[in-house]
């Protein structure tokens, strides 16, 4: 049994987010969310001029993510047993505070302190750890054409500021798992290890988990 209610999965761009989400909401009959980055036009154009496109497609991401998250926490299903998401709404801010220069920031962080405060936060936020170069193969492998230009360095510095912000929690009971050694999506073995650490009862703060 996993003791929580609400689980969100978190990583960098290639890191399984949605994958364990997905098993783990088939086999534990969990409510899932996944977030609805394909319909965001934004994101082909980000990935062409980063510099041009970064604060539309942020702004774009944050309202379509407190909606969903906000429609999907409020109404609960009475035949799950607890609601899983590929996301948490603090990537918002995270990615923002890595792509927009400080005017854009600072007017992007009026608009998410507003909002974010009615997001619910997980009883328990997964961070998903994995290197640079294995995330690049996993993006390769599965093929979106307009991800295949992304640069270590962006990766990189995404990664920085999960890392940060994670630093940064004291009220939120955090996993950090170290995955570079494991394939939960192909390897049923490596899986129930990832469950059996998901399925313990962990106390408020940051606990890391080297495999």
């Amino acid at each position: 049994m996993i003791p929580y209610n609400f689980i969100a999965i978190e990583g960098t761009i290639g890191a399984g987010k949605t994958s364990l989400a997905e098993r783990i909401s088939e086999d534990f009959n969990a409510k899932l969310i996944l977030e609805q980055f394909e319909d965001n036009a934004f994101l082909p154009k980000f990935y062409e001029d980063q510099e041009k496109y970064a604060f539309p497609l942020e702004m774009s991401f944050m309202a379509s993510r407190f909606q969903q998250l906000k429609d999907q926490l409020g109404n609960q299903d009475l035949f799950r047993s607890f609601t899983i998401s590929d996301y948490y709404i603090m990537k918002s801010i995270i990615f923002a505070r890595k792509t927009l220069p400080m005017d854009e920031l600072a007017l992007f962080t009026r608009f998410f302190n507003f909002i974010s405060t009615s997001i619910p936060k997980p009883d328990l936020l997964v961070y998903l750890f994995l290197e640079v170069d294995k995330l690049q193969v996993n993006i390769r492998r599965r093929g979106r054409s307009y991800e295949q230009q992304i640069k270590d360095e962006y990766l990189e510095r995404i990664q920085s500021g999960y890392f940060e912000y994670i630093r940064q929690q004291h009220d939120m009971r955090i996993l950090l798992l170290d995955t570079n050694n494991l394939d939960f999506v192909n390897n049923d073995a490596d899986y129930q290890k990832v469950i059996n650490i998901i399925s313990e009862e962990y106390p408020l703060g940051v606990h890391r988990i080297t495999f």
